[in-house]
This record gives C-alpha cells, structure tokens and sequence, in this order.
C-alpha cells in the first residue's frame, strides 16, 4: 500500500459509493405520484408561459453577463496571490498587474459600450 496515489483512489471510490447510495435511496424513498404539474416549468410561483416543444429560443444576454462574470472572476482570482506577495514582487510585478488590469478593463468597457450590460 505505498502507492501515493491509493488515497486518491479510496477517495474516488468513497465519492462513487455516496452518489450510487444517493442516487437509489432518492429513487426509493422518493414519492411516486407523477402528475402534469411536476413535469412543468416552474416560474417563480406564476403560470408558466406555453413554451414550444424544442424549448425556444432564450436570450444571448444571459450568456454573455455568465461569461463577464467568469472573466471577471477569474480576474480575482489571478489577483489574489499578487496582492498576497506584493511586498516581494518589486515593481516589475507591479507594472504587469496593473497591465493585465487594463486589457480587462478595455474589454469591460467594450462591452459596456455595445450595450451588453443594459437590460431591456
């Protein structure tokens, strides 16, 4: 047992287990009455609209305001282990920051230029 990675693989197997069990035990324990309201879309407690059968078209503004989150998510996360060993990083790191920040921000400004953040 001194492969270093049998851990990994008890671990693996532990996940594997709990989702199986889980899994069954929801089929099982679970109500079984089928009715037309649970096979429904659930709108926040309003009828729901009649929807076509391929599920319509949905907005493009949703994906883009999820990818401007990402990018600017990730943004902070880049930003956290420089702001965390700034002090040793000397000014090179400094100007390289302050440079990654600005092609954010053009971008930021471009989509805010084009509407992208405007909700109708």
């Amino acid at each position: 047992m001194n492969d270093p990675y049998a851990p990994l693989l008890v671990l693996l197997v532990i996940a594997a287990a709990f989702v199986a069990v889980s899994v069954i035990t929801s089929v099982l324990v679970g109500p079984q009455r089928m009715n037309r309201a649970k096979y429904d879309s659930y709108e926040c407690g309003i009828e729901p609209t009649p929807q076509p059968i391929g599920g319509g078209r949905f907005p493009v503004k949703y994906y883009v305001t999820a990818m401007m989150f990402i990018v600017f998510d990730i943004e902070i996360v880049f930003l956290y282990p420089w702001a965390v060993a700034s002090d040793q990083l000397g000014t090179f790191a400094l100007v390289q920051v302050v440079i990654f920040i600005a092609i954010v921000m053009i971008a930021y400004f471009y989509e805010l230029r084009r509407g992208g953040l405007e909700w109708d």
